[in-house]
């Protein structure tokens, strides 16, 4: 008889609007931003809000400066193997690096996969940990973040990132 984990849930402002992460006791489940369109939390209330976050500290720190405070956060992934694999590939992404959707389909051992790595980067369920953000197109521009490219720019210059802003 296998064992259920409750997941946990929190909701904390940022200067890109408020975060729900939702964990449990193997690594943080579900990231996700107001108002982005992508929901993996099933429309849970704010009333299971958990009393403390063991990853609120490190969020913390992440939009106070230290871009690389989200590095060691255990994750769990529960996609199907591909979808996994893109994940895995996108936090080989240090902070202030950007690669390609091609250049992350090579880097996963799938060079003619960029459209398909696309569509997972699109479905990631732990933005800004697993870092979608710094995934653009191939002529340097913004391409596609489901929380819009202005949070997408935000995070990309709050981590130092070269990009072709053609948004502005």
């Amino acid at each position: 008889m296998s064992k259920t984990i409750s997941s946990k849930f929190d909701y904390f402002a940022t200067p890109i609007g408020e975060l729900a992460i939702e964990w449990n006791d193997a690594g943080l489940l579900a990231v996700t931003i107001a108002g982005n369109p992508v929901t993996q939390h099933g429309g849970k209330q704010k009333a299971n809000r958990s009393v403390s976050s063991p990853y609120h500290a490190a969020f913390t720190a992440y939009f106070a400066g230290d871009i690389h405070a989200l590095a060691e956060i255990p994750t769990v992934f529960r996609g199907t193997a591909f979808q996994n694999q893109v994940w895995a590939g996108l936090r080989t992404i240090p902070p202030g690096e950007t690669l390609s959707y091609a250049a992350l389909a090579r880097r996963i051992g799938r060079p003619n996969s960029a459209r398909a790595v696309g569509s997972a980067n699109g479905k990631n369920p732990l933005c800004i940990v697993v870092p979608c953000h710094r995934v653009i197109g191939a002529d340097g521009s913004l391409a596609g973040f489901s929380a819009g490219p202005e949070k997408k720019r935000w995070l990309l210059q709050h981590e130092g990132a070269a990009f072709r802003d053609t948004t502005t």
